[in-house]
């Protein structure tokens, strides 16, 4: 690194950024849950439960960008009375992952999963793909904000930049969602009959905000003070 000096002055300067944008996609929870007074009868019941959402998620087609099953769990119920470890009942779980794309088909899968039989819906969690051009436009408009921020302190001494010393991203670019948290509904504990499919729910996607630091180092020409 350049060691500063008289005929060598140097600026440090920040520059920051900070963009909103829609989201592109959307991710929802969905848990499918059984009871059964035997292992097999919950067990019956989840795989069958677990089907009937994975064959309405995967009805969507592209929309769906990925599906993906988080845990299965069947764990017993032990009774209160009596004596011994005697199980009461079985309860069986799987939680699954759903990210899409389509907003609007998004809503009508949402209220179509939150009518199905002990079906939960949690979400929708709204986000910007991992590579979205919003990032790298925050990235460039910190620099941008680094260099006007300099270039007025060199102009303020009567001087001009000279050479750019270092440039540090800081703290990185992140998205964080705007406004309340999305729909959490749940089903009831019977599902609805196929003629009366529940309305599609209306969403309102989340504003995504960006955000962008780095450190900037430059020398100047020496001022005449």
């Amino acid at each position: 690194m350049t060691t500063p000096s008289p005929e060598l002055p140097r600026v440090a300067v920040r520059g920051e950024a900070h963009l909103e944008a829609d989201p592109e996609i959307a991710r929802i929870g969905i848990t499918v849950t059984a009871r059964g007074r035997d292992r097999r009868s919950a067990l019956d019941d989840l795989t069958r439960r677990n089907a009937a959402v994975l064959d309405l998620v995967k009805s969507y087609g592209e929309a769906v960008e990925r599906l993906e099953t988080g845990f299965l769990s069947i764990t017993p119920e032990l009774s209160t009375h009596g004596r011994g470890e005697r199980v009461r009942t079985y309860h069986g779980s799987v939680h699954l992952t759903a990210e899409l794309s389509d907003f609007p088909a998004l809503g009508e899968l949402t209220a179509r999963l939150a009518d199905l039989e002990l079906t939960r819906i949690d979400g929708p969690r709204w986000a910007l793909r991992p590579g979205s051009p919003v990032h790298g436009q925050a990235r460039r408009q910190a620099v941008h904000e680094a260099v006007r921020r300099a270039r007025e302190y060199a102009e303020a001494l009567g001087t001009s930049l000279a050479a750019l010393v270092e440039l540090a991203d800081i703290g990185g670019e992140s998205a964080e969602p705007y406004g309340h948290p999305g729909v959490r509904a749940r089903s009831m504990a019977f599902a609805a009959a196929a003629e009366n499919t529940a309305p599609p729910l209306d969403l309102e996607p989340q504003r995504q905000h960006v955000y962008a630091q780095v450190d900037a180092r430059f020398t100047m020409a020496p001022p005449r003070l």
